[in-house]
């Protein structure tokens, strides 16, 4: 799978988490959390969807990784990879 193909199914679940956010102008750097006005329930939700989704285990000691768009496309593309 390629990272484009992974940053659609991002974009896709975040979407579903914060569906009045303008996703087309997140900046790729930022923190989602504040970016996109979520809690760590919502977050806790987008993890969930992303393992279902892509069948990549996301331990909880990973979280910090996927604090931007970034970081969440660069990790899941590693795992999917591994």
């Amino acid at each position: 799978m390629s990272d484009e193909q992974i940053r659609d199914i991002v974009i896709d679940e975040l979407s579903n988490i914060a569906p009045e956010a303008d996703l087309s102008t997140l900046d790729e750097t930022t923190a989602l959390r504040d970016a996109l006005d979520i809690d760590s329930i919502d977050f806790l939700n987008l993890v969930i969807a992303l393992n279902r989704r892509l069948k990549v285990a996301i331990p909880e000691a990973d979280y910090g990784r996927l604090a931007t768009l970034q970081g969440l496309v660069s990790y899941l593309s590693e795992k999917a990879k591994a």
